[in-house]
């Protein structure tokens, strides 16, 4: 395994022990490079309307496209890295 994913799947676990819980946007930007680095580019059908948060994370998910998993998985890694210090 190499030292990105390792430290990627460590972020996964560090972020499940934060003291509080962060607000929404961060929510969304830690779910879509989560999505990104984990599976590449959004795919399947967009929810429907009345599925607010399922929406939401789509829709940020897919803002992502294009990036590369291993960019994604170091945005992640620096995001949790802010959040738990």
């Amino acid at each position: 395994m190499s030292d990105l994913k390792s430290r990627f799947e460590q972020a996964t676990k560090d972020i499940q022990s934060l003291p509080e819980r962060p607000d929404n946007d961060t929510l969304l930007r830690l779910y879509a490079l989560y999505k990104q680095g984990a599976e590449g580019d959004v795919s399947g059908p967009k929810p429907g309307f009345f599925d607010f948060v399922g929406t939401a994370k789509y829709e940020a998910w897919a803002k992502l496209k294009g990036t590369s998993s291993d960019e994604a998985m170091k945005k992640y890694i620096d995001l949790v890295k802010k959040l738990t210090t």
